[in-house]
């Protein structure tokens, strides 16, 4: 009887040691041992979802895990910063971010913001959109000149829409308005899909946004793209002068999406991310893809980005104050 129970004894003992083994193994820190979920701050559709769409599969392939990317939409991109603020920081919860909701929206909101920038740690840049100039195409301007020629004879009787108050859009025309020393009526909407319908519908005059939803349109010819807003030309609309070129020199209103961990994400996982995008992005099937949003495959790592937030913090508070600009 001893002996069945010291038998009885030792497989237990072997088994027991088989599940720690295998355990050990599964939990040994490895990065990553299971799924990585990206959470997107816009509805699918966007460019926001564009990237984080774009980057899951070549980068999970790259890590040997499956990137779930997960829509978290609505309030100016507060509901997705707020998840990822409270997700544990290993690495599996990444906030995929447009740069109107990580910069601007702290600056034009009226109360405090469930997240602040200090609660994220940037991996990396991603894609870079500058935007686009827009006006109807029934209007007698071919350029910015002639349009801010109109403008200084005729106060406020251009008006612009935007995705609402306080949007990149907004801000932007804000900017316009400072640099070109004219005058303009915002129309603010819901959304760059109405503003655009109302563009198209004759309502208003000019808009401002990523090229994605214009280009179709600016291809049939029922709008006209007078100047982008970036700092070389896009390959997708190889004829439209940049701002520079039309003589604004500091029309920069650039676009950017980015991801980002919840600060105190280890250092080791935070390089291991931006390493292997880093890759990715370098490969020219993911460049042409971004070319092909009238967007750019623009690379920063975490110091590189850090460095670009405080630059970019700095210079729309400047235009954000001047316009009084505060959202709704």
């Amino acid at each position: 009887m001893r002996t069945y129970f010291s038998q009885i004894n030792i497989l237990v003992l072997i088994v027991l040691s088989q599940v720690s083994l295998s355990s050990y193994g599964q939990d040994s820190g490895k990065y990553p041992n299971r799924p990585i979920t990206f959470i997107a701050s816009s509805a699918p559709g966007g460019t926001t979802d564009f990237t984080a769409r774009v980057l899951a599969l070549p980068l999970g392939t790259a890590l040997g895990q499956t990137i779930v990317v997960e829509n978290k939409a609505g309030a100016s991109g507060a509901i997705a910063a707020t998840a990822v603020k409270k997700a544990d920081p290993d690495g599996y919860t990444l906030l995929v971010q447009y740069s109107g909701y990580h910069v601007i929206t702290p600056l034009v909101s009226k109360n405090p913001l469930p997240w602040e920038l200090k609660d994220f740690q940037p991996v990396a840049n991603v894609i870079s959109a500058p935007q686009i100039v827009v006006v109807r195409a029934d209007l007698p301007f071919k350029t910015m000149k002639e349009l801010i020629s109109y403008a200084k004879a005729n106060p406020g009787k251009l008006n612009y829409a935007s995705s609402g108050n306080g949007s990149l859009q907004h801000v932007t025309g804000a900017m316009l308005e400072q640099q070109a020393g004219i005058k303009m009526t915002h129309i603010p909407y819901k959304g760059t899909g109405p503003a655009l319908a109302d563009l198209l519908g004759g309502q208003v005059d000019l808009t401002f946004g990523t090229p994605p939803p214009f280009i179709p349109h600016i291809q049939t010819g029922k709008l006209r793209a007078l100047a982008t807003t970036g700092k070389k030309r896009l390959q997708s609309l190889p004829d439209v002068p940049t701002a520079a070129e039309a003589g604004l020199p500091k029309l920069d209103a650039t676009s950017w999406f980015a991801v980002f961990a919840p600060i105190n994400t280890p250092a080791s996982i935070v390089n291991q991310l931006t390493t292997e995008i880093a890759k990715v992005m370098a490969e020219p099937a993911f460049k042409q893809k971004a070319v092909e949003m009238g967007a750019e495959a623009v690379y920063m790592n975490p110091r590189q980005l850090d460095e670009f937030i405080k630059t970019e913090n700095i210079r729309w508070t400047s235009v954000v104050k001047t316009a009084r600009i505060e959202a709704d």
